[in-house]
């Protein structure tokens, strides 16, 4: 378990970590957040998933933006749904906007949520899926071993960064085309800066 003294960490927390250790830091830290077409997509397809609620569906109960926590790990979060079903198993499911394909920090959330699901119920959360929304399918995850121990390592790395109070250094990278946060976070005008150090260096040489 944690240290009492330590604050709980949002689950969201390592998925933004996991695409980009500064996206995670000027949401989580800095409390920035920014929106673009891709975020209005994913807030629109959360409407509905986002209620709380039930529902009985063929062969489960399925509980709505259920609230879950880890005291293990301090972590807290929400699932978008749960499936809870009648064979006894467990089966978290994430709602995502994108097309239907494998993104790492898409299944370290899902794993994460499974973790959770386990220290509160006591019973094995070995698989859930991630929806997407634009395709209408779903992409089942493994919660293998492997899976388990990235979400422990990255807790680790979430809650030092927090901690810390500072912001990394931008990826500049095929993330940040995607990213809300970019004019925010401004990377290509912060790279550039040690080149123009560099060049300023070399073109006025002191006598």
């Amino acid at each position: 378990m944690v240290d009492d003294s330590s604050e709980s960490i949002m689950i969201s927390a390592l998925q933004h970590y996991s695409y980009c250790p500064r996206q995670c830091a000027l949401i989580h830290v800095e409390q920035q957040f920014s929106s673009n077409v891709h975020t209005a997509r994913g807030d629109a397809v959360h409407v509905h998933v986002d209620e709380p609620g039930w529902e009985i569906q063929p062969g489960a109960r399925v509980e709505r933006a259920l609230p879950i926590w880890s005291d293990r790990l301090g972590l807290t979060g929400r699932c978008d749904a749960v499936e809870f079903r009648h064979d006894g198993s467990i089966y978290p499911v994430e709602t995502k906007h994108g097309p239907r394909k494998a993104k790492v920090h898409d299944d370290l959330q899902l794993a994460a949520q499974a973790i959770c699901l386990e220290e509160m119920t006591g019973k094995p959360v070995p698989r859930g899926a991630i929806y997407h929304h634009t395709s209408r399918r779903r992409r089942e995850v493994s919660i293998t071993d492997a899976l388990r121990h990235q979400v422990e390592e990255i807790t680790v790395a979430v809650r030092a960064l927090l901690a810390s109070g500072r912001l990394p250094p931008p990826a500049n990278d095929a993330r940040c085309k995607e990213c809300s946060l970019k004019d925010i976070c401004q990377p290509e005008a912060l790279m550039a800066k040690p080149v123009q150090v560099s060049l300023r260096s070399s073109l006025f040489v002191p006598d």
